[in-house]
This record gives C-alpha cells, structure tokens and sequence, in this order.
C-alpha cells in the first residue's frame, strides 16, 4: 500500500489535491478570488450563544478509565495511519473519519423522552440496523480504518473511539484544537435510533435545516451553519453512497473556510446529470453543493452567517472547534473529574 513518508508535512497534500481536481478549474478560480491565506487557526475558546438542552434527556458517562497520555497516544496511533494510508479519497481517509464522528452524534434528538436513543454515547452504528441508515452509507469504511484500535485498546467505547477519529482528523488535516471528553458506553441494539434524524441533503428549505439542527440537536442558526460550511468543506460525494457526486471545495482534505467563499462567490447551476439535484459551479463545472447547502445562501437569517465565515477565518475556526466539541457531546453528562482533553498534532511533538 503506498504511504507518505513521516516527514513529509501535513501542507503538502494541498498541492496534490489541486491536481486530482483539475488543476485548471482551480487556478482560474484563485486568479479571479484570490487563494485561502496560510493559517495555524487558534481556537480562541469563545463559547456561541447556544439553545438550551433538556436536561433530562442525558445519559452519564464514566469517569476517564486512562489517563491523559493513553489518550494522547491513542490519537498518535490513529493520526500515523491516517498519514501512512493514502488509498482513500483524494489521499485520505480524514473526511470519512469527521463524518462517521458527525453521523454517529447527529442521532442525537432533545425531544426524545427516553434518554437511551442517539447520540455518540452508545456506539449502536457498529450494529447492522444503523449501518443500513441510507444517510450512513459509505460510512463502514470509517469504521473498518478504526476498527484495529478497538482491538488494540480493548478499553476505548465505540463511542469514545469515533468521536477521538473524527478529532484527530481534523486536527491532522490543519484544523482548529478540538475539546474532547471519553466516558462513553456501548449499548445494545435497543439503543439504536429511529431512522431520519440526520440531516436530508435532498431539503431545500430553512424550515427543514432548522428542524434538524435546532429542533432535535438544540443549535442556533449561527451555530447550524458554521457545522455544515466546515464540515463540508471536507470530503466529497459518492453516487453509490449518497448519491449526489464531487466535492465542495478545491481542498477537500483540507479544513478550511473555502465553503462559505466558494458559496458565495461562484455562480451555481443546478447540475443537469442522472442523479439527485445537486448544484454545480459555473466556472470549473468540477464543484458541487447539495439543496441543504443552498438554503445557507438563500436564507438571509442563515446567510449573514456564510458572510462572516467567509471573511473571517480565525472566528470560523475557533466557533467551528466550539460547536463541533458540542456536537460529540451531545445527550451526555460527564463527571466534574473528566477534565476536556486537547490533543497535540504530530507535527507538534515532532513525529
């Protein structure tokens, strides 16, 4: 399997991705908008105004079993695969990690009297019955990248395990710090949540967008926008999996504020292909954004939040990290002794 050596820096994907996208689509891009700053995004720590959970409908984790360093070294372990395995998606496997991290808390719904459905806490899409949630298609391959360090530390929930893979992704792919907490707990099938709590791309009004993010998951609109605009900035679609087709940026292996720019910027046609209406830009003809994605720019309440981001990258990085830390944490209550954990990059120690 071909790798990357381990002194090749993290910035050196950027380049290599420019050209598996066409590399003409995107340099006309960048002469007429101007190319992504080079940043280290800091994550000021400045919490978003948020909607307040029901405070019953929570689950407790357990106190953390290890200490901080076995974590440390648990996300060392994942992020040394995600660089020496390249066989993925434009050369990486770190998207599909921050969507099996976003798709297993995304369950999560504040109206649910019973506290044992959604969420990250009970680990259930290791269950066949979750698998086979259209919206989680092409997600086995996420877990199968994790499944070894499930083995290796036998101690790790699911739980625990997904969300720490979707932290060190994007903390691998020069994103902002992310909070983290384990104490999670595998459930049994009966944990499994009811289908259709995840986002459907195919919605294409605010109405909807803000039945799933502040209705079930309990974000504001500020909120909402900036965890879909950086986390689609990740990745790409797969016909065969969610069947719209392409990425949303240049830089898909890349955490950066390029959505909301692009967004804005470019003129977007709906695609005239075989396929789920999906929109595409009209000056590559290489990009794509979904209904759901288009309701940020159409929405004013929505879209003076895309604006921001797209003008300011420091504040979308440090709200993303906020929000996102959020999102993993969703329907949980953690003891007053599990202290937030920051994990340092391997770049950071040296590795």
């Amino acid at each position: 399997m071909a790798s990357f050596s381990r002194t090749v820096p993290k910035l050196s994907f950027r380049p290599l991705i420019a050209v598996s996208l066409a590399a003409a689509g995107a340099y006309a891009y960048n002469e007429n908008n101007g190319p992504s700053p080079s940043r280290k995004p800091k994550n000021s720590g400045k919490l978003l105004a948020s909607s307040t959970l029901l405070a019953t409908n929570v689950r407790e984790a357990s106190a953390a079993v290890k200490p901080f360093e076995e974590y440390q070294k648990i996300y060392n372990d994942i992020a040394e695969k995600l660089r020496e395995e390249d066989d993925h998606d434009d050369g990486s496997y770190g998207p599909v990690l921050v969507r099996l991290a976003w798709h297993c808390s995304g369950t999560y719904d504040q109206n649910d009297p019973s506290a044992n459905k959604g969420g990250s806490y009970a680990g259930t899409m290791r269950f066949q019955q979750e698998q086979n949630d259209p919206e989680n298609a092409g997600l086995k391959v996420a877990q199968d990248f994790l499944e070894p360090f499930k083995t290796k530390y036998s101690h790790l929930s699911y739980g625990d395990l997904w969300t720490l893979g979707g932290v060190c992704a994007i903390q691998e792919l020069s994103g902002p710090k992310i909070k983290w907490r384990p104490g999670r707990k595998d459930l049994g099938l009966d944990a499994v949540p009811p289908y259709h709590r995840l986002p459907d791309a195919s919605q294409e009004t605010g109405e909807y967008v803000r039945s799933v993010f502040n209705g079930r998951l309990g974000f504001t609109d500020q909120e909402m926008v900036c965890l879909i605009g950086v986390g689609h900035a990740l990745g790409r679609c797969h016909p065969d999996a969610s069947g719209y087709d392409g990425p949303w940026t240049f830089s898909p292996t890349m955490v950066t504020n390029d959505f909301f720019k692009l967004l804005l910027d470019e003129d977007w046609k709906i695609r005239n292909w075989d396929g789920k209406k999906q929109y595409t830009d009209s000056s590559t003809k290489s990009l794509m954004m979904l209904p759901t994605d288009m309701v940020l720019k159409k929405d004013s309440k929505f879209r003076k939040y895309v604006e921001l981001y797209a003008k300011d990258e420091e504040k979308c990085m440090s709200d993303f990290a906020d929000v996102f830390s959020r999102l993993l944490e969703r329907g949980i209550k953690f003891p007053d002794s599990t202290k937030p954990m920051v994990f340092k990059t391997l770049e950071e120690q040296g590795l």
